[in-house]
């Protein structure tokens, strides 16, 4: 695919995911999609200011629905793995991080199967459980924007009512999201040209939210959720034999 279309795509794909019509597994897609046509670096610098935007719209949508509580609990973890998951950006080649992100995307696919079960789990809460998963998702989602599942997982385990399991999935990655620019700047993955030349691509991202609010409750979910997993599984596959042939 052209890298255009492409970056026109996960333009709108990020609108659909803030809109909240793929669900916690949708922003897995984003990345290893885009890596298809440019070094991974490069896709993490193109994604992370538009997954900014986005999380903008959603913050308007969820606004102050979060709990805060386990928001402090998770960063200071988060903020560990976002300089350790930036260092590897930096200091791994290509290749290598093409095959982390093949590796990760399989991981996201194994996770999708078994995480509807965590809702049924007997679980006595600990705050360690919260650093570890805070650190999960800070490390993943520096590394490879696939922060979502830790922090899923640990929040679904929390029995929290449905606005407020996504308004304080809505504020952790904002925040995520904002604390990943210092290092992405300072390693380059990010600069001005960067930044005008994906400028025409913000538009769509509201155009996606709307779509995927009006669509949430018109859509058959499992074969969406199916045509995901066909994709993810794709993107992982190709990411490998590229890592690895390289």
């Amino acid at each position: 695919m052209d890298s255009t279309l492409l970056i026109i795509f996960i333009g709108i794909f990020i609108g659909l995911v803030k809109g909240g019509l793929t669900g916690p597994i949708g922003g897995a897609v984003i990345l290893p999609l885009l890596s298809q046509t440019m070094s991974v670096p490069q896709a993490a610098g193109i994604t992370l200011p538009l997954l900014i935007v986005g999380d903008i719209f959603a913050m308007r949508f969820y606004w102050r629905e979060w709990d805060i509580r386990l928001v402090k609990l998770l960063l200071p973890a988060a903020i560990v793995g976002i300089v350790i998951g930036i260092s590897l950006l930096v200091a791994l080649p290509d290749n290598a991080l093409r095959v982390l992100l093949g590796i990760f995307t399989i991981l996201i696919i194994i996770y999708k199967f078994v995480g509807d079960t965590l809702t049924k789990v007997e679980y006595q809460h600990k705050n360690w459980h919260g650093y570890l998963a805070g650190f999960a998702s800070g490390l993943t989602s520096a590394l490879a924007n696939l922060g979502g599942p830790p922090i899923t997982a640990y929040l679904l385990l929390q029995k929290l009512k449905p606005t407020a399991f996504v308004g304080t999935m809505t504020l952790f990655f904002f925040i995520v999201n904002l604390l990943k620019v210092p290092g992405f700047l300072s390693a380059g993955f990010i600069d001005i040209p960067t930044l005008i030349s994906i400028a025409w691509v913000i538009p769509l991202i509201p155009v996606g939210v709307w779509i995927g609010r009006f669509a949430i409750g018109k859509i058959n979910r499992l074969w969406f959720e199916r045509a995901m997993m066909v994709l993810l599984l794709w993107a992982s596959v190709n990411l490998l034999l590229s890592g690895l042939s390289g």
